[in-house]
């Protein structure tokens, strides 16, 4: 895919993010910040990096893969990308049997190992230590449910 066609896919992608983002409803109770602030500003952010690619692949500045096949493909990219898709399907499957924190420390180690981290004991502290901080952080500072930490089955 040429560097002008992936910045019109980002592009596109980013015109259906604002979309969504306009349809979020706002709260019934008046706050300062809304709902929608940190996802329309994410947005904005993704947008702004969106059009700055799109006006290097114009210029010529972006690498176009298309040229070389062959070095188009990174060495192990079929198995990281298993290992990024791999998190996401764990994360999502297991959030509601063992809670937020197992998941998402299994969900953490699989993406460090798609970017050739070893899937050890160290991993595994690291990933729980993030998971337990952003857990209390969100659901007991902020008030964001994201469910329990841990669920007994």
């Amino acid at each position: 895919m040429t560097p002008i066609r992936v910045s019109l896919l980002l592009g596109l992608v980013c015109l259906v993010a604002g979309w969504q983002v306009i349809q979020i409803p706002e709260s019934a109770i008046e706050m300062a910040v809304g709902p929608s602030l940190m996802p329309a500003l994410i947005v904005a952010g993704l947008s702004l990096v969106s059009l700055l690619y799109g006006i290097g692949a114009y210029r010529g500045l972006q690498a176009d893969d298309a040229a070389d096949p062959e070095q188009a493909a990174l060495s192990g990219s079929t198995t990281r990308f298993l290992f990024l898709l791999g998190a996401g399907v764990i994360f999502i499957g297991l959030v509601g049997l063992v809670g937020f924190i197992p998941s998402a420390t299994l969900c953490g180690v699989c993406i460090a190992r798609a970017f050739d981290a070893p899937i050890n004991l160290k991993s595994f502290l690291i990933c729980g230590a993030i998971v337990i901080f952003f857990w209390f952080l969100f659901s007991k500072i902020l008030g964001i449910g994201l469910g329990p930490a841990l669920t007994l089955i």
